[in-house]
């Protein structure tokens, strides 16, 4: 496999080289838990996972990190403001723990729907203040931090001085630096462009710890720096995120492993783009903002209907994951018309009888949708092969070609390998959890029970029947082989 992957350190694609092939140390930045997850969490969430399968399809061992924050992560900036997790606490009266709880199950059960692979450690904040402590003691032994009434910055120019801070966003720290200069004094840092790794909690701050330099808590760039160096090591193959994270975040991430041990943690830096709605950025206070959950139910008046999960998956998967993702009610339910074109034509290579010969030409499928998905993770590419391939499908299917046996058995491993394996969309035959389970068993059923009253001529029940699932959203279909169904 010879896969290039987009960094954003370098800006150019590049051979992905494993540091200790077959071992592979991913980490991905995960959700702030303080509320229901959305169409931004899920973007990371898929783009990641297209990866994490896709190495793991490669042969090799990843090691896949994807942390939680529940601690740190101010309302205003990184900086100053509320946490926002101890504002949501103390609005709704609970205890923030029990807040971290409950959405970190809302996002997991969301991450389950779109079939996202659980990571191989999933890291909270709050369960890592000793190992940030230390990292900020690093920081001040090393001479780029100072304290300053009881929390801790980090001094940007001093650091600057000696590497370069903006190497990841490239953006000009130097004309930053003599810009917000006359600011100096005005605030218990030296400098408005410098961070916190430490902050001294005020009296009504809920969540704190005891350090050397006050009762605190982390800054909110400590918590990714401190967990990727415990379970990845000084040195690591890739680091995830959304690009709003590449400033500040990462770049401060970068910043402290240098200063803390004099080099960066991390070889290949990846960035999925945004989503907008409707050409506008996502956001609550411009009241375009749609839960996961609202996505699965249509309960949001910015939705005409719902969607399925898969449906979002593979709206996600059909954008490349550096460009701009605009949701509309137009576009997913074209991605919900492409999908179940995509499936059905699945679903019919199991009912193909082979030939001798092949009327149709399906040679090179696996060839070009590996170098697609090879070419930093280009699945829109990879889509538009398979759809191409469901054309020759559907020839056969209705009787206007043949396949020979080694190409049909061709495309049955390339469509599984593809569309299950690696973009990790999931029909009814394969679905995985109980709850899916149950429900595809449900359906049979009472299509069984619909066959059998079709055969008594018993229409009434056999039309009641297929009305009553058309109304749940199950689309119902007899052909000459029997009956074909799917959640539409």
């Amino acid at each position: 496999m010879k896969l290039t992957i987009y960094n954003t350190l370098t800006r150019k694609k590049e051979v992905f080289e494993p540091l200790h092939a077959p071992n592979i140390g991913m980490y991905v930045c995960g959700p702030t838990v303080y509320g229901d997850p959305h169409l931004g969490h899920a973007r990371p969430a898929i783009t990641f996972d297209l990866l994490f399968r896709l190495l793991k399809h490669a042969g090799y061992k990843v090691r896949y990190v994807r942390n939680i924050t529940d601690v740190g992560h101010l309302e205003h900036d990184a900086d100053a403001g509320e946490d926002k997790i101890a504002k949501k606490a103390r609005l709704e009266q609970v205890e923030p723990m029990e807040l971290v709880h409950y959405y970190t199950r809302s996002y997991h059960r969301s991450m389950d729907r779109l079939n996202v692979l659980p990571p191989s450690i999933e890291p909270s904040a709050s369960g890592h203040i000793i190992e940030q402590i230390a990292l900020v003691e690093n920081i001040l032994k090393n001479g780029y931090a100072y304290e300053s009434e009881g929390s801790v910055y980090f001094d940007v120019e001093k650091y600057n001085k000696e590497h370069r801070y903006g190497i990841l966003s490239n953006r000009n720290i130097e004309e930053m630096l003599n810009t917000t200069r006359t600011l100096d004094g005005q605030e218990e840092k030296r400098n408005p462009v410098d961070f916190a790794l430490w902050k001294k909690a005020q009296p009504e701050h809920i969540m704190r710890w005891p350090s050397p330099w006050s009762d605190g808590f982390p800054g909110w760039h400590c918590e990714c720096t401190a967990m990727g160096k415990k379970y990845l090591g000084e040195r690591f193959d890739i680091h995830g995120g959304g690009m709003d994270l590449i400033f500040p975040h990462h770049e401060c991430e970068i910043a402290q492993a240098i200063a803390s041990q004099g080099s960066d943690m991390v070889r290949y830096w990846m960035h999925n783009n945004m989503v907008t709605v409707n050409g506008q950025k996502m956001g609550k206070s411009l009241g375009n903002f749609i839960t996961l959950d609202e996505f699965f139910t249509g309960n949001s008046p910015l939705l005409t209907q719902a969607y399925t999960p898969m449906t979002i998956r593979f709206f996600i998967l059909q954008a490349h994951y550096r460009s701009t993702l605009d949701f509309s009610n137009e576009a997913l339910q074209a991605s919900e018309k492409g999908l179940e074109r995509l499936l059905d034509a699945y679903s019919h290579l199991n009912k193909l009888t082979p030939s001798s010969t092949s009327s149709v030409n399906v040679k090179g499928l696996r060839e070009k949708c590996e170098e697609a998905i090879n070419d930093d993770l280009n699945s829109p590419i990879v889509i538009s092969h398979l759809f191409d391939a469901s054309k020759a499908i559907n020839t056969v299917y209705d009787g206007n070609g043949t396949i020979s046996t080694d190409d049909l058995y061709e495309l049955k491993t390339v469509f599984q390998l593809f569309i299950e394996d690696i973009l990790g969309l999931q029909t009814a035959s394969n679905a995985t959890n109980d709850n899916e389970v149950a429900y595809v068993k449900a359906v049979d059923l009472l299509l069984s029970i619909r066959l059998q009253a079709k055969e008594n001529k018993d229409w009434t029940t056999s039309d009641r029947i297929r009305k009553e699932l058309e109304s749940f959203g199950f689309k119902v279909k007899d052909t000459k082989d029997g009956v074909e169904w799917s959640l539409s």
